[in-house]
């Protein structure tokens, strides 16, 4: 018996949604290759006079541009999260709720551990990102925070402008350049083996549910069950309700088609 559902095309990524993300991953992938060579430079010129060669200098300017490229499209993340539409919202990123805990569990059960899903709940199914993939981007805003700081104190001594300047103290308060080196270095292996675990995930989703989960980063659209669309239309009116009640700005941003 073959069992066929109603999907619907539903408009999730905006396009500043989806620029910051292909933004965001050209620039992690160009700090990544050269970070790796800022921390152990090849001798590619060794027969050659160091006043005659700049090569490494380049590599520095690109591993710098890159940073401050991330920096600024971070802020205007962080700007987008209050006035994008529902999928791009800060709400997300929390689970302050009782359901967003439980859809943590529901992931990590399901996707994580790969154990069977006996509820098939539609609640379950995110229409945006779920719950366990949000609260990790909110943790890794957090370690990203902690590498621009990291790395900004430690060009703070070379550089000739006031943003690097602002995180002297950085260094000062890790006590030195090495153990601010080693910190920077370490989070550079959490953030690689976030991205792996990222893909996998994604191509997880995009394989088993087929819903466009990695061309909606391209498209914005993905295909979701119809029922679970008028659920979170009904989310959305009761939200709206309450704000009304409560005398708070009403967000009338619903599930584009």
């Amino acid at each position: 018996m073959i069992t066929t559902f109603n999907f619907k095309r539903v408009y999730v990524w905006e396009l500043p949604v989806r620029l910051f993300h292909w933004i965001t991953v050209l620039s992690i992938f160009t700090l990544i290759i050269t970070g790796f060579i800022i921390a152990n430079p090849p001798a590619i010129n060794a027969n050659v006079e160091a006043t005659n060669s700049y090569w490494f200098g380049y590599i520095r300017l690109i591993h710098f541009i890159s940073a401050y490229i991330l920096i600024a499209n971070s802020i205007f993340r962080l700007y987008w999260a209050f006035v994008g539409n529902q999928f791009a919202s800060w709400r997300n990123f929390i689970p302050y709720t009782k359901k967003g805990i439980k859809n943590i569990f529901h992931v990590l059960k399901v996707d994580i551990f790969l154990m069977e899903d006996k509820e098939h709940k539609l609640h379950n199914i995110s229409i945006g990102h779920n719950y366990l993939a949000a609260f990790s981007y909110f943790i890794m805003a957090l370690f990203f925070i902690v590498q621009t700081m990291t790395g900004l104190a430690l060009i703070a001594d070379t550089s000739s402008w006031w943003l690097p300047d602002m995180f002297k103290w950085v260094s000062t308060m890790l006590g030195g350049d090495i153990v601010t080196r080693y910190i920077h270095h370490i989070f550079t292996w959490l953030f690689m083996a976030f991205i792996i675990i990222h893909v996998y995930l994604v191509l997880f989703h995009d394989y088993v549910e087929a819903r466009g989960e990695a061309s909606s980063m391209i498209s914005g659209f993905k295909f979701i069950r119809s029922e679970r669309v008028k659920e979170s239309e009904a989310e959305i009116i009761k939200r709206a309700t309450k704000q009304m009640m409560e005398g708070e700005t009403i967000d009338t941003k619903e599930t584009e088609e």
